[in-house]
């Protein structure tokens, strides 16, 4: 008997091994690089990982740069391998990577990789063309109204293009809950979402600036501070490449939305892919236009 127990585990064991196998090898591959930004990195990436592998739809790795003002051999042995993944997901905002790193960044989104910008991700590489041209707009970094772009914003459903304002790219009143709203409700990363919906308190970016190439804003919500509707998600066209850039996620706190977990795993997706679909069910606690959802912590 002991000996049938024994055969029957054998022959059982390679096929859980491989059903296992298989259905990692169907998540999607993200890369989440950290490492600098002006916000805490070292407690918001792991609610990045966190909120994508949840959803059971991605495996995540993450690449910590150097430090700033790191010598130069640390920069040297930084050399995260873009290609091994379907989407990369910045949450870094330092000094410039090294001209290496660049090329290889553009040209991965340019040949069809997805890329995911996080809040302060917009405020990077201020001088870096083809990263404004994959950001669309961004803030500070240097950046001016009208001489780096048009200033974006919502007015009656339509995205306005500013190019009379003058002054600084960027800018946020203090954190608050604020009402997302969707401008585009058929689109993947969208559809099936409630139209509007209370976000956790959080910084509402404003007055970002850049090339807005083919850029389409999905979302938006008014801030204070310019009485208009700023873009809060957007998708960008790269070449090949599909990019979600979010505004939203200044800390835990911003993070821990319900809003803002769905929306990062439908937009990573849909970066990686062009579709929704891994991540298309729509959570029973998906915040309301008037309450806020916060994601209780993992233990």
């Amino acid at each position: 008997m002991k000996f049938i127990k024994t055969l029957t585990t054998l022959l059982i064991l390679p096929a859980f091994c491989a059903s296992v196998s298989l259905a990692e090898s169907a998540k999607l591959k993200v890369l989440i690089i950290d490492g600098q930004n002006n916000h805490k990195w070292q407690t918001t990436t792991p609610v990045l990982k966190e909120a994508l592998e949840s959803s059971g739809a991605f495996t995540v790795t993450i690449s910590t740069s150097p430090a700033k003002k790191s010598a130069v051999d640390a920069w040297a042995n930084w050399k995260p391998n873009f290609s091994a993944y379907d989407t990369v997901v910045s949450n870094y905002n330092g000094e410039m990577w090294p001209e290496e790193i660049q090329k290889n960044f553009v040209n991965f989104v340019q040949s069809g990789g997805g890329f995911v910008s996080v809040h302060a991700a917009d405020n990077a590489f201020g001088k870096w063309k083809e990263y404004n041209e994959m950001i669309g707009v961004g803030g500070w970094g240097g950046r001016k109204l009208i001489k780096d772009g048009a200033w974006l914003h919502v007015v009656d459903g339509k995205v306005v293009r500013d190019t009379t304002t003058t002054g600084n790219g960027g800018g946020h009143g203090p954190r608050r809950t604020f009402v997302v709203e969707h401008l585009d409700a058929t689109h993947p990363i969208t559809k099936g979402l409630p139209e509007k919906w209370l976000h956790a308190k959080d910084e509402l970016y404003c007055k970002l600036c850049g090339p807005a190439k083919n850029l389409d804003v999905i979302a938006h919500a008014e801030s204070k501070l310019t009485k208009r509707n700023e873009p809060m998600l957007m998708t960008i066209a790269f070449g090949k490449g599909r990019v979600f850039h979010t505004t939203l996620g200044h800390d835990v706190e911003a993070m821990r939305c319900r809003g803002f977990f769905v929306t990062l795993q439908r937009g990573t997706e849909w970066a990686a892919t062009g579709a929704v679909e891994k991540t298309a069910k729509v959570p029973a606690d998906f915040p309301t236009a008037d309450k806020v959802s916060p994601v209780a912590a993992q233990k």
